[in-house]
């Protein structure tokens, strides 16, 4: 029953970030372009602030998830291939993501947008692709 609880603990939360990252990707970091140079400081203050809500419990429930099915012996090979994209959106938001938010906490900033959405196709794929691993999992 654990196990039951665990795996489909761990969907939801992929699932749920599955179509968070399209949301963000195709609607969100877009608009940003759009709203102006005075009302974006405090724009994009209040959107990362939100966002975090959502964002944060979902990204930590997915990874404390696929630990504990680790942990408790669940082998799947899509489980276990999932884990590599998992792995490469935790760098990539730390690493690329993060920081190009706090380049544009100063202001817009033209490039700085451009690698925003241009990288975040990385998580948007790498989402897509754990989406994928897991549906095949459930196939097997």
């Amino acid at each position: 029953m654990i196990m039951t609880w665990l795996l489909t603990s761990h969907h939801s939360a992929t699932w749920a970030l599955v179509g968070l990252i399209w949301v963000v990707q195709l609607v969100q970091y877009p608009l940003f372009a759009h709203i102006g140079q005075e009302a974006f400081v405090a724009y994009h203050q209040r959107y990362t602030r939100q966002i975090a809500w959502v964002v944060a419990p979902l990204m930590f429930a997915e990874i404390g998830t696929a630990a504990c099915l680790v942990i408790a012996g669940f082998r799947n090979p899509w489980l276990l291939a999932s884990l590599v994209p998992l792995a490469f959106n935790w760098i990539s938001t730390w690493l690329v993501q993060i920081p190009l938010h706090e380049k544009l906490a100063a202001g817009f900033d033209a490039h700085a947008h451009a690698r925003l959405v241009a990288t975040n196709w990385w998580r948007t794929a790498a989402w897509s692709l754990r989406g994928f691993c897991l549906l095949m999992s459930c196939l097997e």
